[in-house]
């Protein structure tokens, strides 16, 4: 047994409030209360120093295996086209002619150098306040000839920050066999100049193009960069994550578990392509244990905001055609069918909807299956419950959709630092649309359950990064004001916790559980450096663990002997 002592407990539970001890045994909180200390023989006991402790935290929508391989990769965040090639210039003088140089992060939206500059800033903005002139048109891309002269042994291949788009040199788009005759795959776009000759940019299913000739890492491989990357996201204070990455991190973690080296709770989705093989098996969501479950069926209703391919039921802000409004990649009907046999075979959805026309897809087909799920268990089982689909990223939504989420028990599974990283893009491409954009305030007025996360690596996995954009729509040098970005969708910071906690618990289907300090509950917990809910909100982004716990055991700790 273990008692931790003399500390000021965030419980999360209406039951106990605070408290200032907690008792654990066999990976479980046994209880919680005032009165215990550090005096009872045989009992391994730890005397906090009057520090705060709260729930461990779970990242909501992750990619594992792509965060941690990206730290083998350039990072092309940058503010600069011109740093941005410098760092993969740099790469080229450690790596072997012929192989392949991979990095992630760029934004074009974001260089200072780009011919159409970003230095224009919206201050802090009310519905009705007037707001400087932001340009409309599209920040131009970067194109293979900018890394043609940088890099004429190796091919290229860079992932954008949100994802959804890759830039390449001409190496690369060469060992693709990708040409001027080359057609658009289907839900994907290759960006070409005016001579029809691909530019080097690949948008949506076209980065499959490439991709796919790239060599992929093995499984050992993928297992020891996750085995790595653990201990920076419990140093982080992340003791539990949603992945959306694919099979072979699937596998990785297996092996992980296998090896009892998985220490980290793991919620796993399935990809829409591999759904008849889970259906086959008989897999169900929830399988699994408190380690390694089954998590949700992943599909994608449209793109993303970066490259303009999120689904919009109005134009774009700018654009002269009046088709330019992203694209949709599933309509309410195509997911229907697709989630028709997902939810006859027990598996929830997680379906990526960025665009407010994609948001109004999904729940169009969400109430279509709820239909269905009614009427399976008034024929078979009427103990079970509904389903829990999810909406991945909700980042634009009309208000007359706002209610459907809560009113159709879809959890809103959004990521808070999107919506300071993101502002100025939204800003450009939706206008006045965006104060209906990462809605958070308007969601949780309509009782809707928010999990919140990172979709890291598009984002840092810090979650109090994400608690402080989450009270603050604030970037991390203060702007665009005091107040933020439309500071009427601020929250509160223990709603914002709620989504990192509770909330991604219930989206886990843990939440008896999971996400509490209370009896009964797995012993995940972070000692925190400050107590966040006295602090300034610029000290959030300071704020860290220094002793992390899971499943009883300090993962992490430096302030016990």
């Amino acid at each position: 047994m273990k008692i931790l002592y003399n500390g000021h407990f965030c419980t999360l539970d209406p039951s106990t409030a605070t408290k200032r001890s907690i008792a654990i045994q066999g990976g479980r909180i046994l209880a919680v209360g005032d009165d215990f200390d550090g005096k009872q023989e045989g009992i391994q006991t730890y005397n906090l120093g009057g520090r705060s402790v709260i729930p461990g935290l779970t990242d909501a929508h992750i990619h594992l295996q792509q965060y941690a391989l990206s730290m083998q990769k350039v990072n092309c965040e940058t503010k600069t086209l011109v740093e941005c090639l410098r760092r993969v210039q740099d790469r080229t003088h450690h790596t072997l002619p012929g192989e392949w140089i991979l990095g992630h992060g760029w934004n074009q939206n974001e260089w200072q150098d780009n011919d159409r500059g970003r230095s224009m800033l919206r201050s802090s903005v009310h519905p009705g306040a007037p707001a400087p002139q932001l340009p409309n048109s599209p920040a131009p891309f970067p194109t293979s000839t900018d890394l043609d002269n940088i890099t004429p042994n190796h091919p290229v291949y860079l992932t954008a920050k949100s994802l959804h788009a890759a830039w390449v040199n001409h190496s690369a788009l060469h060992l693709a066999d990708i040409t001027a005759q080359t057609p658009d795959p289907d839900n994907g776009q290759i960006m070409r100049d005016a001579h029809g000759n691909p530019t080097g940019i690949l948008l949506e299913s076209a980065m499959q193009m490439v991709f796919k000739i790239i060599p992929e890492p093995t499984v050992e491989q993928v297992a020891q960069a996750i085995q790595v990357a653990q201990p920076l996201l419990w140093r982080m204070g992340l003791t539990g994550v949603h992945d959306f990455d694919r099979r072979t991190c699937f596998t990785a973690l297996q092996i992980l578990q296998a090896r009892c080296e998985l220490g980290l709770r793991v919620v796993k989705s399935i990809p829409l392509e591999d759904l008849h093989h889970a259906v086959s098996l008989g897999l169900r969501t929830g399988f699994g244990n408190d380690f390694l479950r089954i998590g949700s069926i992943k599909t994608f209703a449209d793109g993303a905001l970066g490259p303009r391919t999120a689904a919009m039921l109005q134009p774009y802000e700018g654009v002269p055609s009046i088709d330019q409004r992203g694209m949709l990649l599933l309509d309410a009907e195509e997911l229907f069918e697709q989630g028709k046999t997902a939810v006859e075979n027990g598996l929830s959805l997680a379906v990526h909807a960025i665009g407010d026309r994609a948001n109004h897809e999904v729940l169009n087909a969400i109430e279509q299956l709820r239909e269905l799920e009614r009427s399976i268990h008034r024929r078979q089982s009427p103990e079970l419950n509904p389903l829990r689909h999810r909406i991945e990223h909700v980042q634009l939504i009309q208000p007359d959709d706002a209610h459907r989420l809560a009113t159709l028990g879809v959890i809103a599974s959004m990521q808070p630092i999107h919506a300071p990283s993101d502002m100025i893009m939204a800003d450009r491409n939706w206008g006045e649309r965006s104060v209906n954009a990462y809605a958070w305030r308007m969601l949780v007025k309509h009782n809707t359950c928010l999990a919140f996360g990172s979709d890291a690596p598009v984002e840092s996995p810090n979650p109090f990064w994400g608690l402080y954009a989450a009270i603050t729509r604030r970037r991390m040098d203060g702007t665009p004001g005091p107040e933020g970005w439309y500071p009427e969708q601020r929250l509160s910071l223990l709603e914002a916790f709620q989504g990192y906690t509770t909330g991604a618990a219930y989206a886990a289907g843990m939440e008896n559980h999971l996400g509490k300090l209370a009896p009964g509950y797995l012993a995940d917990l972070l000692v925190l450096n400050d107590d966040p809910f006295t602090c300034q909100p610029e000290q959030l982004l300071d704020l860290q663990p220094v002793a992390t716990m899971v499943n009883g055991d300090w993962v992490f700790q430096e302030i016990f002997d």
